[in-house]
């Protein structure tokens, strides 16, 4: 699963199975710190060590977050896709997504039809020229 090649592609109708690899992809490599956890707050001068650890610690963890979720988008999703600054908005934008008129669940399901119809040789084929 080297940089997330297991993971299955999110196309505006499959949250569910995205989300689930995802977060077992992030969970597997011991990068979903952000996930998990809020935001530390920012480090000032006074900050301990264990706190600029943990600062930077999350900092890491949301930007691969980030850079896996929109490496596993389908170039049609992409575009629509928010910019946000946090994986967990930004997992939250694309659940909002999936389930939004804007991933037109049509398009899927005729997809999956044409896919899946099989010819049984009962009508002859005309072609158009």
């Amino acid at each position: 699963m080297a940089s997330g090649n297991g993971i299955v592609k999110f196309n505006g109708l499959n949250y569910a199975d995205w989300s689930e690899h995802i977060q077992f992809y992030l969970g597997f490599n011991d990068m979903d710190h952000e996930l998990l956890n809020e935001k530390p707050t920012s480090i000032t001068d006074e900050s301990l060590e264990s706190d600029r650890i943990n600062f930077d610690s999350w900092e890491r963890s949301n930007r691969l977050c980030l850079n896996l979720m929109r490496i596993t988008m389908a170039k049609s999703v992409k575009p629509s896709m928010p910019k946000t600054e946090s994986a967990k908005k930004f997992m939250q934008k694309v659940k909002e997504y999936s389930q939004s008129d804007l991933a037109d669940k049509s398009v899927g399901s005729l997809m999956s039809e044409l896919t899946m119809k099989k010819f049984d040789w009962s009508q002859s084929i005309h072609m158009i020229i």
